[in-house]
């Protein structure tokens, strides 16, 4: 039973029902929009935008918006896929152990790259924003790199899942094939309420179809409802503090301090530009042609606090048509983003009732670390917008940055401004068995439970200096294997 029809979800369905002996379910909230790309809609198809139709909450705070469909957030984000650095794997090799290494998770790189089909920018992508950023990169000393393999800093595209402005998401690339599989079963519309635990085993998941509640049974339980849904199923099913749990008035089943704690995103901060009449002609022109993208380059760069031979902030320039909002025809919004990918700070994620369907009590904490470090990064990034907002290669197309120097701001004003990457990870972090704060083993088994795993992007204890959907694209292959051997065993 998988319960969560995200990224991993859709992985691990695709990967565990490659034996015909292994009977897979895979259980998603959201709709299924099937095998037929033209039942799908056009807003989920096309990489060019953000939809934010197919999602948990609508018009919420942005840090709280998570994906509801299958394919989870590959149906929703901005089709980017970067690599951490060496820091990344010697964090969660600490955590998990061997597998978790950059050797080790190399080949499960390569065959997420293959089966998403994921390639890199062609040149008609690329739009004179993103080459005047790439130009003011290189004028202020960042080399090419690729920025889909660990290394070092410097600018470059990142791979994506679109092909000719078709976003081509988790469910088209892990379940194409497998769908015809006999032996899976996909559920869509079908909402988790609680995991059935006795004795230190999962029994069942009941789930809420169409107001009526059903019980549904198996002998091994995945759970991929990523940073915010796992921790959420798991509190439901009185798995987590103890304390915690009778206040929201759920009866504790198993103990597990660190179910939703150590949650970590990535924030940054958008500075706006004013588009010269060159750039807005520009971007119209590469819009009747239906080529405009709103990013694809980044800068990888390490702020003053950043330890050495790593990085810390992603620097996105982007322009086109506003995430949020709208503007008169033939104009458009441009600036540069400044996002921290290495913080320090740490929220949580709590219920408010037991309630399936209730909004969650979501703090990112953002900014809270007590030495101030998180603030100094990203205060030092902000400072490299200025730099490469003031390069000869982007004043034809924007004025300079309005207001105080970056330098000059508070770390309240900051805060102030405040938006985010979108990668929430750590809710249900990996760790030593002596760690009272670990909620799982290096291969996703829930302490205390026997047949329980989690497999998402909350197991990772510490945030990649990367986007987070090729590491779950790895971790949900790596993870498939581990419960094909533990079968095998």
């Amino acid at each position: 039973m998988i319960v969560g029809g995200g990224v991993s979800g859709c992985v691990l369905a695709s990967r565990l029902s490659e034996d015909p002996g292994r009977t897979v379910c895979l259980v998603e909230a959201g709709p299924d929009y099937g095998p037929d790309q033209g039942a799908w809609p056009h807003t989920l198809l096309d990489a060019r935008s953000l939809p934010r139709d197919d999602v948990w909450e609508r018009g919420t705070e942005v840090h709280r918006i998570r994906a509801r469909v299958l394919g989870g957030s590959s149906c929703v984000n901005g089709c980017w896929h970067t690599w951490g650095s060496a820091a990344d794997h010697e964090e969660w090799t600490d955590a998990g152990g061997r597998p978790w290494s950059a050797a080790a998770m190399e080949p499960y790189r390569l065959r997420a790259v293959e089966q998403m089909q994921l390639r890199t920018v062609p040149e008609r992508e690329i739009s004179v924003w993103a080459r005047a950023a790439l130009a003011g990169a290189r004028e202020l000393g960042y080399a090419d790199v690729d920025v889909a393999t660990s290394g070092g800093t410097g600018c470059g595209t990142p791979l994506i899942n679109a092909l000719d402005g078709l976003r081509w998401n988790a469910a088209f690339a892990y379940l194409e094939h497998a769908r015809s599989r006999p032996n899976l079963t996909i559920l869509g519309n079908t909402t988790a309420d609680l995991l059935t635990v006795r004795h230190g085993r999962v029994r069942a998941v009941q789930v809420v179809v169409d107001g009526r509640r059903e019980t549904l049974a198996a002998d091994t339980f995945l759970v991929a409802c990523g940073a915010f849904g796992s921790p959420a199923l798991l509190l439901r099913s009185g798995i987590g503090p103890a304390d915690e749990l009778r206040e929201t008035g759920i009866r504790p089943s198993i103990e597990v301090p660190g179910v939703g704690a150590n949650l970590v995103d990535q924030p940054g901060v958008f500075v706006p530009l004013t588009p010269t009449a060159e750039l807005n002609a520009a971007l119209a022109a590469k819009e009747e042609a239906g080529e405009l993208y709103v990013s694809r380059m980044l800068i990888r760069a390490a702020s003053e606090v950043c330890p050495e031979d790593s990085w810390d902030l992603h620097i996105l320039p982007s322009a086109g048509d506003p995430l949020f909002g709208t503007l008169p025809p033939g104009e458009y919004e441009a600036g540069i983003s400044a996002f921290l990918m290495k913080p320090l700070s740490r929220g949580r994620v709590r219920l408010r009732s037991a309630d399936p369907h209730a909004r969650l009590d979501i703090d990112p904490a953002f900014l809270t670390d007590p030495a101030g470090r998180d603030a100094a990064a990203l205060r030092s990034g902000l400072q490299l917008v200025e730099r490469l907002a003031a390069t000869a290669a982007f004043k034809p197309l924007a004025g300079p940055v309005a207001g105080r120097p970056s330098r000059d701001l508070s770390d309240e004003e900051l805060r102030a401004r405040l938006g985010t990457y979108w990668h929430p990870v750590g809710t249900c972090a990996m760790g030593h068995p002596d760690d009272p704060a670990a909620v799982v083993d290096g291969e996703g088994r829930v302490r205390g439970v026997d047949n329980l795993r989690v497999a998402d992007a909350s197991i990772l204890p510490t945030a990649p200096a990367a986007n987070t959907q090729l590491p779950v694209l790895v971790l949900a292959e790596m993870l498939a294997d581990a419960v094909k051997e533990s079968d095998e065993g």
